[in-house]
C-alpha cells in the first residue's frame, strides 16, 4: 500500500516510523510519503491561507497550493520515484495517468463535518492500494479543492470523533494505524485481529489476564484457569456482550438478548395484554420522576388505562421481561424525519443496571431509514436521566419548552 500525507507540519507523521507501522516500511509493506504543502506555494511567504469568504473568525486553507499537491502527487503512480516534493506543473493529463494500471488514488479528508470512522471503515480502506491524506489547519480547506479532486479520484471525508482538533495530522496518524495494521502480513500473529473490539462480532473485547495469578489482592477470574477451553470460550462472549451492554449498548444488535447484572434483556413489541402491567410500571416509575422534580403535574402519572391502550396504537412500543415480570419498556414514534422516544421506563427496583441504557440505544436502532434525529423529553430535575442522555449523545435544543420543569433534547442519528 502507498500512502501520501500531505500537510504543513511533516514532522507530526514522525510517530509512523516507530514499531510495527516504521517495520512495515521497511519491509516494503507501506510506502509512506509525507509532503510539505508549503512546497507548491508560490508567494515569498509561502502563504497557504486567507480570510473566509461571507467573514467570520479565522482562515481558510487556499486551493491553489492543494490542487498543485494533488496534482503532482497523482502525476507520480505508486511506482514511481518518491521525490515529488516540488512546484513543478503536472503534465496536461496527470488525471488520466492517475488511473492507469487501475491505481486510483483515495483522498481521505479528515474533518469533525465527515462521516464516522469505524473499523468497518478501516477494513475498507485497507483494500484500497493507495491513499493520499489531506491534513487541513485553521478552519478547513477550501471546499473547492475536495469538490475537483472528485472528478479524478475517490474523496471519503472522515471523522474520527465528535470532537475539534487543531488539524487533521492526528487524525491521519490514528486512520493510518488503524488500517495498515490490517495489511496482510503486518501483524506477526493475524489471529490476534480475530477477537479485537469492533471486530466481526462487532462488540467490545472481553478483558484481559496474565500472570501473576493474583495481584495487590485481585484475582484472574478462576474459569480462565481451568485449561477447558469450551468454558473460557463461553466466558469470553459473555463478558463481551456485558462490556458492550455496559458501556456501548449501540454496538449490539436490535434483536440481541444481553444479561446485565443477572437480568436478561430481550425487547419484545408490546401487546394490548401488555396495557395494564405498563400502566402499573408507568405510575412506579413516575412517582420517582415526580420525587425528583418536587412535581405531581407530570402528565403520565394522570393517564387512566384507556390512556395506555391508545398509546400502543400512537406508538411503536416495546417491553421486556424477566420471567412472568414486566420490568421495561421504551417507545417510539416518527413525525417528519424525527424519532420521538418516550416513556424509557425500567422498575425502580432494577435501576443502575444498565437496562435503561440499552434500551435507548435498542429504541433508536428501530428508526425508520429517513429518520435524522431523535428528540425527547426528561425532567429538568431527573439528574440520572440528564447525565445518561448526555453520555447517549443527547443535548439541549435551542427552542426550549415553555415549561421550565422539562427538557426537551435531541440526537442526530448517523
Amino acid at each position: 500500500m502507498r500512502i501520501d500525507v500531505v500537510t504543513i507540519f511533516p514532522d507530526y507523521l514522525a510517530p509512523l516510523s516507530l514499531s510495527l507501522p516504521g517495520k512495515a516500511q521497511a519491509s516494503g509493506l507501506l510506502d509512506l510519503r509525507v509532503h510539505d504543502l508549503r512546497n507548491w506555494a508560490h508567494d515569498r511567504h509561502r502563504t497557504v491561507d486567507d480570510t473566509p469568504y461571507g467573514g467570520g473568525a479565522g482562515m481558510v486553507m487556499k486551493p491553489e497550493p492543494w490542487g498543485a499537491a494533488l496534482d503532482a502527487i497523482t502525476a507520480s503512480p505508486p511506482s514511481a520515484d518518491p521525490a515529488v516534493d516540488s512546484p513543478v506543473d503536472p503534465p496536461a493529463d496527470s488525471r488520466a495517468d492517475s488511473r492507469t494500471g487501475g491505481q486510483v488514488p483515495l483522498l481521505v479528508v479528515p474533518t469533525p463535518a465527515g462521516e464516522p470512522f469505524t473499523q468497518r471503515m478501516a477494513a475498507q480502506l485497507a483494500r484500497r492500494p493507495w491513499l493520499i491524506f489531506a491534513c487541513g489547519r485553521y478552519e478547513g480547506i477550501d471546499q473547492r479543492v475536495v469538490d475537483d479532486a472528485a472528478g479524478s479520484m475517490d474523496v471519503r471525508e472522515v471523522s474520527i470523533g465528535d470532537y475539534v482538533l487543531n488539524g487533521g495530522e492526528a487524525a491521519a496518524l490514528v486512520v493510518t494505524e488503524a488500517v495498515v495494521r490490517l495489511l496482510p502480513g503486518f501483524m506477526g500473529n493475524a489471529s490476534s485481529l480475530a477477537e479485537e473490539s469492533h471486530g466481526d462480532a462487532g462488540l467490545l473485547e472481553y478483558p484481559v489476564y496474565t500472570k501473576p495469578p493474583t495481584w495487590r489482592g485481585h484475582d484472574v477470574p478462576p474459569v480462565l484457569l481451568t485449561g477447558d477451553h469450551g468454558r473460557i470460550a463461553a466466558w469470553r462472549c459473555a463478558e463481551s456482550l456485558r462490556r458492550t451492554a455496559e458501556r456501548r449498548p449501540d454496538l449490539l444488535p436490535a434483536t440481541a438478548t444481553v444479561a446485565l447484572d443477572g437480568v436478561e434483556v430481550t425487547p419484545v413489541l408490546a401487546t394490548r395484554a401488555d396495557a395494564g402491567e405498563l400502566w402499573t410500571l408507568q405510575q412506579a416509575c413516575w412517582l420517582v420522576e415526580a420525587l425528583a422534580n418536587d412535581t405531581l403535574d407530570i402528565p403520565a402519572l394522570h393517564e387512566d388505562l384507556e390512556d395506555v391502550v391508545e398509546g400502543l396504537h400512537e406508538w411503536r412500543t416495546y417491553v421486556v421481561r424477566e420471567g412472568a415480570r414486566l420490568i421495561a419498556s421504551v417507545r417510539g414514534r416518527l413525525d417528519g424525519d424525527t424519532w420521538h422516544v418516550g416513556r424509557l421506563m425500567v422498575a425502580p427496583d432494577l435501576r443502575g443496571r444498565g437496562i435503561g441504557r440499552h434500551l435507548l440505544a435498542f429504541v433508536e436502532g428501530q428508526a425508520p431509514p429517513n429518520a435524522r434525529r431523535c428528540e425527547l423529553f426528561t425532567g429538568a430535575g431527573s439528574a440520572d436521566n440528564l447525565r445518561m442522555y448526555r453520555r447517549a449523545g443527547y443535548r439541549p435544543v435551542r427552542d426550549q419548552p415553555a415549561d421550565a420543569g422539562v427538557r426537551l433534547l435531541a440526537k442526530r442519528l448517523q
